[in-house]
C-alpha cells in the first residue's frame, strides 16, 4: 500500500490550497485516515480525522479554517485549508488505516509529506 500526498506549495497570508492523498496497491478497506503536521524544529500534530463513516474531528488551531474529506471510490482524501496563517506552515503527512484483504489485520500508513508554506 502506498500513499501519495500533493497539493502543497507556496501561499500567501489567507489564501486557500487544498492538500491530496491518493491510496494505491492491494487495499481491501480504508478505516480511518488522517492528516498531521510538522513544523521546522517541532513535533508533528494530528491536525484532522475522517472515519470510514464520514466523521470528522479537528485540532483547535484549524477549526472553521480546514475541511477534511475523503472519496472512498478513488481511496482519497482531501484537506482544504482556507484563511492560512504562517503558523499553518509545515509539512503536512496523510496517515491511513488499510485493510490489505478480508483476513488481514488493519495497518497505519504514511505517505511521504507535502510542504505547505504560508508566507506574510
Amino acid at each position: 500500500v502506498q500513499l501519495q500526498a500533493s497539493g502543497g506549495g507556496l501561499v500567501q497570508v489567507g489564501g486557500s490550497l487544498r492538500v491530496s492523498c491518493a491510496a494505491s496497491g492491494s487495499i481491501f478497506s480504508i478505516s480511518a485516515i488522517y492528516w498531521y503536521r510538522q513544523a521546522p524544529g517541532k513535533q508533528r500534530e494530528l491536525v484532522a480525522t475522517i472515519t470510514s463513516g464520514g466523521s470528522v474531528n479537528y485540532a483547535e488551531p484549524v477549526k472553521g479554517r480546514f475541511t477534511i474529506s475523503r472519496d472512498n471510490a478513488k481511496n482519497t482524501v482531501y484537506l482544504q485549508m482556507n484563511n492560512l496563517k504562517p503558523e499553518d506552515t509545515a509539512v503536512y503527512y496523510c496517515n491511513a488505516v488499510v485493510k490489505s484483504g478480508p483476513n488481514a489485520p488493519f495497518y497505519g500508513y504514511w505517505g511521504q509529506g507535502t510542504l505547505v508554506t504560508v508566507s506574510s
